[in-house]
């Protein structure tokens, strides 16, 4: 299994590898800031409001400054924004400075509003040496689908997918897979005529089945 899943992704990685994550953002300090404000929020919505909060709080120590009733107003739009505010207030009282935002998962997971999936997705942002895989919705929607892995526990899927790809992909696999899904395998209609994955697919296997079952004429009596 090991080596088949890693040679099949291949193709997905070539796709994909090193596509700018659909969020914008110019530096560390504001990677940090939009993923934590996108949690359970749509890319575009935060993609419109950070413009004018990047420029009343441009760094961390700028952000340091902040009060929580000045954030609440340029972010307001946002799911859970009061507790958003919160976490981004007490992350910029710990790192205080741009030159220390944290590159590891240990250190990134340490910090309030932050968890695995958002610890992936800054280090991958950064550049640094990946230690998982980042698992966001459509990767849960996603990989069971391909057949890379099964459930629907975020951390349980990427466990299965670290322990089927070589180390040295685990920083793109994630953003491939959730890039398919958003682009190529829809919900409902996925292109399969489209995916690089079509081969190995376990839902286009089914489906393809199913065509041929139908296709079968009836036999005479």
């Amino acid at each position: 299994m090991a080596h088949h899943w890693n040679k099949s992704i291949q193709p997905l990685l070539k796709q994909y590898k090193g596509k700018h994550h659909p969020l914008d953002y110019r530096n560390p300090y504001e990677l940090l800031v939009v993923v934590v404000l996108s949690a359970q929020t749509t890319d575009a919505l935060i993609n419109k409001i950070s413009p004018s909060f990047f420029k009343v709080y441009p760094d961390m120590s700028a952000l340091g400054r902040a009060d929580a009733e000045s954030v609440y107003k340029l972010i307001k739009g946002v799911r859970n924004f009061a507790n958003k505010t919160k976490w981004l207030l007490e992350i910029a009282s710990k790192v205080k400075t741009d030159k220390n935002i944290p590159m590891t998962m240990e250190e990134l997971t340490a910090l309030p509003g932050l968890g695995r999936k958002s610890a992936n997705v800054i280090m991958r942002g950064m550049g640094v040496q990946a230690e998982g895989v980042i698992v966001d919705l459509h990767v849960v929607r996603v990989a069971p689908r391909i057949g890379i892995a099964e459930g629907e526990d975020p951390k349980k899927i990427e466990q299965q997918i670290m322990e089927v790809v070589d180390k040295k992909d685990w920083g793109e696999v994630g953003m491939g897979i959730s890039f398919l899904g958003r682009e190529i395998c829809r919900p409902t209609d996925p292109m399969c005529s489209e995916c690089v994955m079509s081969k190995v697919c376990a839902y286009y296997a089914q489906m393809s089945k199913k065509k041929t079952a139908k296709k079968k004429p009836a036999k005479k009596r």
